[in-house]
């Protein structure tokens, strides 16, 4: 990795990490206004034409023609099945703590079936990032009832994001070159569960506003990061960054809808960042 690439990389990660938080408390927000499917189906529907426009900016709509079926696959686990997945999980009665916690798999898994051999001190940095993520979460923890179903679908989403993450690691086509096939593909998936499930949204700010802002800014800008990110940098250490998403989203859920933070949140974010620390200080 050139030194520009590598600042590049080091710059685009606090603004993923702040976007990809937010995307929580705007899903909260649009879930009162609106079904799961809708909010699904209109967030793509939006960004769909935004990544063609960008894609076509960049010389091309559509991968190469040998790369066709991984990006479809990548694509409909890491951003489709994915997204339906967390939506689900939620709707079936698993706190964002709770799943913010199983997500918080994410980084091991991918370690343990991307790296062959890697250094103790490197999982112990994860595994001290779990634990903060458990302090940051801990109260939505203590709340959950658990649900077979939810439980399910947050596996689903864990399974689907490490695998999806995996296949776009693999593929050297162009975020932009990809985004647009799987964002139709995902697009379609929403249409057709959308004829067997009710559809409704309520035409008001508190709907649309969260709607425009998953599609453009998370859906779009956030995307294209983490791809990027994906393509040019470590696996584990980006899919690490998720554990400073609850983070982020807990500091907005104070600062957006006053929901004060615990004590345990502050001395998460402390081994969250301990953690991190020393597994991007071991991936070599």
């Amino acid at each position: 990795m050139t030194t520009s690439t590598s600042r590049a990389q080091w710059g685009a990660m606090p603004l993923f990490v702040l976007l990809w938080g937010s995307a929580g408390i705007f899903t909260r927000i649009g879930l009162d206004h609106g079904s799961v499917l809708a909010m699904l189906t209109l967030r793509f529907a939006i960004a769909l034409p935004v990544v063609l426009l960008l894609g076509w900016s960049q010389g091309g709509w559509l991968p190469s023609k040998g790369l066709r079926w991984s990006t479809a696959a990548g694509g409909l686990l890491m951003i489709g099945l994915y997204s339906l997945c967390y939506f689900e999980a939620l709707g079936n009665g698993i706190t964002p703590g709770l799943l913010a916690t199983i997500l918080g798999v994410q980084p091991i898994l991918t370690l343990a079936l991307t790296e062959r051999r890697f250094s103790p001190a490197r999982l112990a940095g994860l595994c001290l990032s779990l634990a903060g993520l458990v302090l940051v979460v801990y109260q939505s923890l203590i709340l959950t009832r658990l649900s077979l179903p939810g439980l399910l679908f947050s596996l689903g989403a864990l399974l689907s994001m490490t695998l999806g993450a995996i296949l776009q690691k693999r593929s050297p086509q162009p975020p932009l070159q990809a985004m647009p096939l799987q964002y139709a593909l995902s697009l379609l998936l929403f249409l057709l569960l959308g004829t067997f499930q009710d559809v409704h949204w309520d035409n008001t700010a508190g709907f649309w506003g969260p709607v425009l802002w998953l599609s453009l800014v998370i859906s779009v800008l956030a995307q294209l990061l983490l791809y990027r990110m994906i393509r040019s940098g470590n696996l584990v250490n980006v899919t690490s960054l998720f554990y400073l998403v609850p983070v982020v989203t807990a500091g907005l859920d104070y600062l957006v809808l006053g929901n004060a933070l615990p004590l345990t949140a502050g001395l998460g974010l402390l081994a969250i960042l301990a953690g991190l620390s020393l597994s991007f200080r071991k991936s070599g």
